[in-house]
Formats: C-alpha cells, structure tokens, sequence
C-alpha cells in the first residue's frame, strides 16, 4: 500500500495506481484528501517512506478476519517538493521523521486491505 500511496502522492493522482486494491474506508479517503491538498497547494512528493511493520493482533473470523499493524514509518527520504519546480519543500520543525502509525487491517477474500492508519507523530521510534 504505501509503494502505491507514495506513487499517486508523487503525480497527486490516484490514476495509474492500484492504491484502491489495497486502501479502503478510511485509509484510502485519507490518501484522497491528502491528494487535494496537495493539489490545491502546487505540491508533490519525491521518494518514498520507509517503514518496519510488526502484526500487533490477528482476529480471525469466518466472515472478515483483521488485524492491527505496528509500524515504524520512517519519511526521510520521501521529501515533498514543488510540483512545477521541484523545488523541497522543508517539513515542519516539529515534524519527526520517523513515528509509529498503527493500521487496522481487514481481509475480504484472498486480500488483506488496509482501512484505517493512524499517525502518532508524538511518539518517535
């Protein structure tokens, strides 16, 4: 999902991606909303996040097993930029560059999609 996410961030664009084969509910109207933002602010992303992800809890179910994720998500080097002129952007002073986001998880069929992330910018890692 975030190989996905990173890409449609890079060109503000869900299209050509396959983040809705992996994003859905929330997670993926968070993705959108961040798209707009971004278009509407001129800017894109170069890069991609870096992330360590550990499985916090498995429930599994006979209609929609899920899971809650851990994930050390790590944005160095996924840098926002002017989209005309590519220009970087700098992030927030207050912005760590490595925080744990937790995701919830669900599976429908064979695939496992991602509904929620939730970013926890006050805890580093």
């Amino acid at each position: 999902m975030w190989e996905e996410q990173a890409k449609a961030y890079e060109k503000t664009d869900i299209k050509g991606t396959k983040l809705k084969q992996y994003a859905t509910k929330e997670a993926l109207g968070r993705a959108m909303g961040d798209l707009l933002a971004m278009k509407q602010a001129g800017t894109a992303t170069k890069g991609a996040p870096s992330h360590n992800t550990k499985v916090v809890s498995l429930a599994p179910a006979p209609k929609i097993p899920k899971a809650r994720l851990r994930d050390c998500l790590d944005i160095s080097k996924w840098q926002t930029v002017k989209k005309k002129t590519g220009e970087p952007q700098p992030y927030p002073s207050n912005q760590p560059l490595r925080y744990v986001t937790t995701i919830d998880a669900e599976k429908w069929g064979k695939r496992w999609m991602i509904t929620r992330i939730n970013s926890h910018g006050d805890q580093t890692c």
